[in-house]
Order: C-alpha cells, then structure tokens, then sequence
C-alpha cells in the first residue's frame, strides 16, 4: 500500500481531539481500566524534543493519575519496538522528578494499535534492555489487532473508536468481493447494521455529532482503500456518508433553527397579548427545532429504506435494520413501483 499512513493518523487524531470520550473504552480494554466515560482526559502535547531531535507521538494522555500512549501503525512490520521505547522514554524524562539527590522517571502505559496485521505481529512489542553492571530487564508494550475484533465485540465493548477503520479486514479481497454481488450485498448489508446500530447506541441528539464524525470519518478510511473500487465506495458512501450525512447534525440544527425561529416570532404574535411575547418566540423556537430533527430523521429512514429495497433486502431484515414498521415499508415500497 506504500506510505499511506498519514490519512490513518489524521483520522486517528481527529477522534482524539473531537471526540476523546471514545478512547476511554479502548483504554480500558487495553489496560483492564474500569474508568467511566465521562472521565475528564487531559491531552497532552505530541512533541517531545531530544538531543537528536523531535519526536512526535500519535498520542499522549492523562486520566485520574495515570499517563498513555498510544500509536497507530497501519504497517504490520517495522522497527515499532525501538520506536516506543524512545518515545516512551522521552515522555518520562518529560515528567522528571527530583527527591533530594535522586531523580524519578515514570514510564506511561504505552500501546500500538495495528490497523492491519499478519500472523507473525506479537502479541506485545519486547526490548530487551542491558545494563553496564550485567544486568538486565525486558520493555513490554502490548498491541492491539484491530482486524481481530469483531463488529458484535466492537459494539459490546463500545469500541467504536475502532469502526472507521472497519473496512480494512476487507481490504485483501475488495476485488473479488466487487465482482460478486452476493458479497457485495452482504458488504452493504453488514455496513447498514453498522448504521443503524451506531444510531441506536448514540440516541441522544447531543450525540447526533458523534454519530456525524464517525459516519465522516469511517466514509473518509472507506473511500481510500476503494479508491480503485468506484461503485462499490459510492454504495457504501451512500450508506455512511453522501445521502446520509445530508443529515449532518449543523445542517439539521441550522434548518430546525431557523424553522423554529419563523414559527417562534409568529406563535409569539399571536399569543403575545396572552403569553407574552417573549414567552411565545421561546416556546415557537423550541418546538420548531425539535420538528425539524424529528421531520430530517424520518427522512434519512425513508432514505435508507429505499436503498435497502433497491437491494432486493428482505422486508423483515429492512425493519430490523431500520426499525421502521412493515406497513411503512410496504407503503414505500408501492411508492417507488408507481413512480
């Protein structure tokens, strides 16, 4: 694949920075944690600057007492091994503290994430460290194969940090699952599951926004490794990005807004001598945003109902996914015969 690991880090550190609660689950799994998502996450600068230069790391946080490390590597060979040691040991001396006449280093919790793997990537990364005095010790950092995870063990244990890159364990047979249409449709049908599970797990409209990254962030990894598979990038798009995020969470808001703020001024006048006019704007304001989102959701439904019914998806696997009733899918269905 070549160096392609810059679109992986941008996405990497995009969820980092706009949704760090999500690497709260993936820490505890890595680290057998127990912290909640709420915990607060201090993120610490990446540059670290040595006598041989700058070193610049994927990650580096702090939760309650205790610092991490985190590398993505898209590359299952390399010299990851000498490169974590360095940085960790470049973080440490960062974090020095000195008691009378001794100082103290304190190594973080460090791990690599493997976006792709082979049999041979170890379950932890081993250095071994000798000593001048002839003794020696051995520099653990654990690894993670994301390819290994499963989309029912990705939801069960809320990694949804690891869903963009979800394509990937596909990536070495794209060409042969395009020129299959089964496959294909499995594809798409098992992308749809991810959909609609997503939404359910972030049901709160003040998550609609995570939910918007991920579907942004996951068509982004998608459309480049199938890049040299149009259609099928395209269908996919259509599903977590393209038709979809035509419900993006500020276009929603913006749209319900400005709906609410017509029907707020002109519910105001007409209730202003009973209400007042302040009272009647505020609750015309309300309401007018919540029918807005209420009115873009059974929209994007109807949406992927119809692209579920284009694949010749079984009616009952379509209200599964969806959740929309029998009867409306079968009246959407006769709509589209007649149209």
């Amino acid at each position: 694949m070549g160096n392609d690991n810059t679109i992986f880090d941008d996405v990497f550190r995009t969820m980092l920075e706009r949704m760090p609660q999500l690497v709260i689950p993936v820490i505890n799994e890595i680290f057998h944690t127990s912290y909640s998502e709420d915990e607060p996450i201090e993120q610490y600068r990446n540059e670290h600057h040595t006598k041989s230069g700058e070193l610049i790391t994927d990650s580096y946080l702090g939760i309650c007492d205790k610092l991490y490390h985190l590398e993505c590597e898209s590359r299952p060979t390399g010299n990851m091994s000498i490169r974590m040691i360095e940085y960790d040991f470049a973080i440490a001396l960062e974090n020095a503290e000195q008691t009378d006449d001794i100082y103290e280093i304190n190594f973080p919790h460090s791990c690599v994430l493997y976006l792709r793997h082979t049999m041979w990537t170890p379950d932890a990364l081993t250095v071994k460290v000798n000593l001048p005095d002839g003794r020696h010790f051995l520099y653990h950092t654990p690894t993670v194969k994301l390819q290994e995870y499963t989309k029912e063990e990705i939801f069960q244990k809320r990694l949804l940090f690891f869903l963009p890159f979800y394509i990937m364990r596909y990536e070495k047979d794209l060409p042969e699952i395009a020129r299959d249409p089964e496959q294909v449709s499995r594809l798409l049908a098992e992308y749809e599951e991810i959909r609609v599970r997503l939404k359910m797990e972030l049901p709160k409209d003040e998550e609609a926004a995570i939910l918007t990254r991920l579907a942004e962030l996951t068509e982004r990894i998608s459309d480049y490794i199938l890049r040299s598979e149009q259609i099928l990038r395209e269908r996919i798009g259509d599903i977590m990005g393209g038709k979809v995020l035509e419900l993006e969470t500020d276009k929603i808001l913006a749209q319900a807004h400005e709906r609410g703020l017509e029907q707020g001024i002109a519910e105001g006048l007409e209730q202003g001598i009973a209400e007042g006019l302040e009272q009647g704007i505020a609750e015309g304001l309300e309401q007018g945003i919540a029918e807005g989102l209420e009115q873009g959701i059974e929209k994007a439904t109807v949406r992927f109902v119809k692209n579920m019914l284009t694949e010749n998806e079984s009616l009952e696997k379509i209200c599964m996914y969806t959740g929309c009733p029998m009867d409306q899918v079968l009246q959407i269905k006769e709509h589209m015969a007649s149209e």
